[in-house]
């Protein structure tokens, strides 16, 4: 542990109660320990659920954590709020370089991540095995991987390995029933990253009709296969527009654009037939 006190400076430490897992680290020689009480006294929206007690107000250091980088994440103990932590751990995993209320756009630049053990599960008084700090690292990982940024690493590993684009798509269709959680996550995704989120919400999961959702998709239909239809004819017109687009700049200045924008005459009966200038 010392080894990775001299490599890492600033570090967050969870686990365990109140100061302790602090203090243990600074034992090892960790020179700037952040905990989870700091991160939330300094910005209590972090964990809407969870509310400082008295004394992790009193202990819990005061500091512009957005301006400081943290370098990893150690588990030392047992979590006594696995929401609060998780939270906390994930918004540091999907950080653009360890700095809190930032989003990476590779998704792979946040701090790492070492948990003391991975234990699964442990006997205390109950008469039944509780859970341990290797459940913890499952569900984190469950977590991640649920979120919509792996959603777009996956489709780059995708694309990459199939048809050796390593670039992810630019526009990603996803489908959900449930306006606040699918259409609002997607559209404020979108709002984050480069490419294209396109929400589209089907109507046989909580919506109901003549409703209007709180959290407006960019299409609604009726069953999923109609949300791959709409994605279809919305990227052929995309690629027919680029195509016309690309085939007419190819004729600007020349006598094909000229003959077209020209008026073709109307022929009535006994009248010459107009001339054609490419024949």
């Amino acid at each position: 542990m010392r080894e990775m006190a001299a490599k890492y400076e600033t570090v967050l430490v969870v686990g365990g109660e109140g100061e302790k897992c602090r203090q243990v680290a600074e034992g090892y020689g960790f020179k700037d320990v952040v905990t989870p009480g700091d991160i939330i006294k300094d910005n209590p929206d972090t964990t809407p659920f969870r509310k400082l007690t008295e004394d992790e107000v009193k202990n819990s250091r005061v500091r512009n954590l957005a301006e400081v980088k943290i370098e990893a994440v150690f588990v030392f103990a047992d979590s006594r709020d696995w929401a609060g932590d998780q939270q906390i751990i994930l918004d540091l995993l999907m950080s653009k370089g360890g700095y809190l209320g930032t989003r990476s756009e590779t998704f792979n630049e946040g701090p790492p991540i070492f948990f003391s053990h991975n234990d699964m599960i442990w006997s205390a008084s109950h008469d039944l095995t509780r859970l341990g700090m290797g459940a913890l690292r499952l569900s984190l990982e469950a977590m991640y991987k649920g979120t919509f940024q792996f959603a777009t690493r996956l489709l780059q590993q995708w694309r990459r390995d199939t048809h050796g684009i390593d670039a992810p798509p630019e526009t990603v269709y996803f489908v959900g029933d449930t306006p606040e959680s699918d259409i609002r996550g997607t559209n404020e995704f979108n709002e984050q990253i480069k490419n294209t989120w396109y929400s589209i919400l089907v109507r046989t999961g909580v919506f109901k009709e003549g409703t209007k959702p709180k959290f407006a998709p960019k299409a609604t239909v009726d069953h999923a296969l109609d949300a791959v239809v709409h994605g279809m004819e919305r990227e052929s017109k995309k690629t027919f527009k680029q195509e016309f687009d690309l085939t007419s700049a190819k004729l600007a200045g020349s006598a094909i654009e000229e003959v077209s924008n020209e008026t073709t005459p109307i022929a009535t009966p006994g009248a010459k037939e107009a001339s054609n200038p490419l024949a």
